[in-house]
């Protein structure tokens, strides 16, 4: 299913450049705010850690 949909998205962007441009202009925009980035990376971890939460009790 993810790769159904992830096929939808690109097919979008390879078919309205514009849109790519935009896409890439806020995903910049977004990498360049180390704070957003450490927050997100840390989510990612956090969620998909089980041992670091049980540790954390």
């Amino acid at each position: 299913m993810r790769a159904i949909i992830f096929g939808a998205v690109l097919a979008l962007l390879l078919l309205f450049p514009p849109l790519l441009t935009a896409v890439a202009t806020m995903a910049g925009w977004l990498l360049a705010k180390p704070v957003l980035v450490a927050f997100a990376a840390g989510l990612v971890a956090g969620l998909r850690s089980p041992r670091l939460r049980r540790w954390a009790r």
